[in-house]
């Protein structure tokens, strides 16, 4: 119960950006209190809007509010550091041999929680505050902890490397450019790094999209699998009921039939495994590349970014999909037909037909459907279109319902509304009436700032926390951003591979696991896809960030 109370104490008390003790506490208008270098920094990234938000209400201020600090807040923080709120540093605070030590610290060292590019020195969290604290430090550059600062450093000159010699292809520092380096084409590090970050990207998109294929050639390949044993399964009943008419005259042929059928069921798996073998063994060696890809691409460090961009082995070329086509029907269908023309017939024209019916089957065929089997023109995507009506049940207060519950407008004022379980209380969201199965397609005018586009299970939270409720912040919600130009899932959010227009056409494949988002004009550009496997029928959803924004189903038919 004490370490509860502690925890809770610990929560109260840290701010959510950061999601340590309060520095330094500021309290801003709409009465959240932040770490103020840690409100500063969410600010300075909304400069370039003229408008300054809460992270946790979503509450703007123009102009930037004049942060002071909350004296009483930061001595109430402190005597509870005091009781003990902040204990000593356990032994899993200190550096064992895997780790990068402090080095400050004097005796046994803390592990490192930051080293700096500027000092080329590791700090714990103690000797970090400066860094925090002084405006002397403000420029210094903080990454996670690395054992390989020195690397950095010039062998040559003693100095820091934030040059890169594209002509040589290597890290420099700023004296060899008027040396060795002369007269070489060179950059700064950091900006080679946002080119070899993008090649990068690049690079795990198509990784990551080989992976979706195979995985869904996969699952294809398993339905194969179940209609050979459905097929098989049907061939052996039915010719049970023929051969119980027969059995006086054809015992003999009994057995055979049997073993016939399980040959060639036995002979048709087997070819499928092979492939399935090949796909989940390319698949395997696919992740194990994102993998490799995606440490490189957390790395903080350019000058480590690019010494090890440079060793990482070519992805190999995609290779083509099996193209084979499986019709066990073929021989079971020909088989039962056999045995039933044999059952009309004498027995002096069994060894006749059992010669046909003997015959090995046909070379077996494994056709992978192409992945991208989803409509490439407005007018084939119109024909799955949905018409989307909003549930006034699911509606926060704060937003209003018209044209027959299609259109959905944000206010400040809240609506009369009846209290009602499904309603969303700690997000300005809704869900649709109907729920979406199958093939189905809509498209949704939008207006003004902070619109997202989204897709639920019903089961989403209702609650007031929008951590939990908010679309894209859980996994039982995919959401297209428009004012982040993203794409949210289970908190993850991805840039877009282009501006969202103000229309945008949602298209579902739910028993295929495929959702797709696209920027409707005059043509249709794709702006998001996702393939999964959806275990609930869906809901369209809307969001809305900022008053007198709205958002319209279309009316398609």
């Amino acid at each position: 119960m004490a370490q509860k109370r502690v925890r809770l104490v610990r929560e109260t008390f840290s701010c959510v950006i950061c999601l340590d003790l309060l520095k330094d506490p500021v309290t801003i208008l709409c009465g959240h209190s932040y770490c103020m270098d840690c409100i500063k920094a969410h600010w300075d990234g909304e400069g370039e809007k003229q408008i300054y938000s809460c992270p946790q209400c979503r509450k703007t201020f123009t102009p930037r509010p004049v942060l002071r600090k909350n004296t009483m807040l930061a001595d109430l923080v402190e005597q509870l550091k005091k009781t003990g709120l902040q204990a000593a540093p356990a032994d899993h605070c200190y550096a064992g041999a895997e780790d990068v030590a402090c080095d400050v610290c004097t005796g046994r060292k803390l592990k490192a929680l930051k080293s700096c590019l500027v000092c080329l020195v590791s700090y714990c969290d103690q000797h970090l505050q400066p860094h925090h604290n002084s405006s002397a430090f403000e420029k210094h550059k903080l990454v996670e902890p690395s054992k390989n600062l020195q690397e950095n450093i010039c062998s040559l000159h003693d100095e820091v490397m934030k040059i890169f010699c594209r002509t040589d292809q290597q890290c420099i520092c700023y004296l060899c450019t008027v040396d060795e380096h002369k007269g070489h084409d060179t950059v700064s590090a950091a900006a080679e790094r946002t080119e070899r970050q993008k090649e990068l990207e690049g690079s795990r998109q198509n990784i990551q999209q080989r992976i979706q294929d195979r995985e869904k050639d996969v699952k294809l390949l398993q339905r194969e699998v179940e209609a050979i044993n459905s097929y098989a399964n049907e061939a052996m009943e039915d010719t049970e009921n023929l051969f119980t008419q027969l059995i006086c005259l054809m015992e003999t042929r009994r057995s055979d039939v049997k073993q016939q059928v399980r040959s060639q069921q036995k002979t048709e798996l087997s070819r499928v495994k092979k492939v399935q073998k090949k796909l989940d063994q390319e698949i395997t060696e696919l992740k194990r590349k994102d993998a490799e890809m995606k440490k490189l691409s957390d790395t903080e460090d350019h000058t480590q970014f690019l010494h090890n961009y440079s060793s990482l082995s070519p992805l190999s070329e995609s290779t083509d999909s099996p193209s084979i086509n499986i019709r066990p029907m073929r021989y079971y269908g020909y088989l039962i037909a056999g045995v039933s023309e044999v059952r009309d017939k004498l027995q002096d024209t069994v060894s006749e037909l059992w010669t046909n019916l003997s015959t090995p089957a046909t070379e077996v065929d494994v056709l992978l459907p192409n992945p991208q089997s989803e409509p490439k023109t407005r007018a084939e995507f119109l024909k799955y279109s949905q018409e989307i009506t909003l549930d006034p049940n699911t509606a926060n207060t704060h937003m209003l319902l018209s044209e027959r519950n299609r259109k959905a407008t944000l206010l400040i004022e809240e609506q009369s509304c009846s209290s009602h379980p499904d309603r969303f209380t700690g997000c300005r969201q809704v869900l649709s009436k109907e729920s979406l199965t199958g093939c189905c397609y809509w498209e949704v005018e939008w207006t003004g700032r902070g619109v997202q586009v989204a897709v639920a299970y019903n089961d989403i939270s209702r609650g007031v926390s929008f951590r939990e409720c908010a679309f894209g912040l859980n996994d039982k919600s995919w959401a297209l951003d428009t004012y982040s130009n993203s794409f949210l899932h289970n908190k993850v959010k991805t840039l877009l591979s282009g501006p969202v227009s103000s229309r945008v056409g949602v298209y579902l494949d739910h028993s295929a696991g495929l959702l797709s988002f696209y920027s409707v004009s005059d043509t249709m550009t794709l702006l998001h896809r996702v393939q999964t496997t959806f275990t609930q029928p869906l809901y369209a959803g809307l969001l809305f960030f900022f008053c007198g924004a709205t958002a319209k189903f279309s009316k398609l038919k």
